[in-house]
């Protein structure tokens, strides 16, 4: 099926299905110690009922159990929460996903196309912070600090709209993403 003019046509038969929504994403991504986990709460509430907010790791477990004993397709996992973003727009409503997201890991993906525009905002903190907080998780967390840190100058250099977690509680994060989605929801009105 191929989304047409709202609905859901096939391109072999030419059927139509009932419409087929199609609504943006918005992704919050961040490096490892950016503030997505904590964040994931007060966001959640914020936006209930006009949002239908994701931690992508919450599919994790499953999709290793899948894979078998076969390494993880990270592609396929991407577009499965553009299939679940998709199903959520069925509802009429977007879908917020929080996680190491970038613009190319979801552009060439064949559930792209049943999605409206993707909109990233970036969490970060200075470098210097988030070594610390790496250094502060749990022993058995994984200590990636030289590639967390090189990933968030990536994400500096590379997307436009940014927090910074490095003062504030999360409430207050999630405030400020909060207005972001929303000004991208009202068309920049507010």
């Amino acid at each position: 099926m191929e989304p047409r003019d709202g609905h859901a046509v096939c391109p072999e038969c030419g059927r139509v299905d009932s419409a087929a929504a199609i609504r943006p994403l918005f992704i919050v991504t961040g490096a490892s110690c950016s503030g997505k986990t904590a964040v994931l709460d007060p966001l959640t509430r914020r936006l209930a009922g006009r949002c239908v907010t994701f931690d992508v790791d919450w599919l994790l477990d499953a999709v290793g159990t899948l894979s078998g004993d076969q390494p993880i397709n990270w592609p396929a996992f991407r577009d499965a929460w553009l299939a679940v973003a998709h199903g959520v727009a069925q509802s009429g409503m977007p879908t917020v996903l929080l996680g190491p997201l970038i613009p190319a890991h979801l552009e060439t993906l064949p559930g792209r196309r049943w999605i409206a525009d993707i909109h990233f905002l970036t969490l970060d903190c200075p470098d210097e912070l988030r070594r610390a907080r790496i250094n502060a998780r749990p022993r058995w967390r994984k200590r990636d600090i030289d590639e967390q840190v090189e990933f968030g100058r990536w994400l500096r250099d590379n997307i436009a709209d940014r927090v910074d977690t490095s003062s504030g509680t999360p409430e207050d994060t999630a405030a400020r993403v909060v207005a972001w989605i929303d000004r991208h929801l009202t068309g920049g009105q507010r």
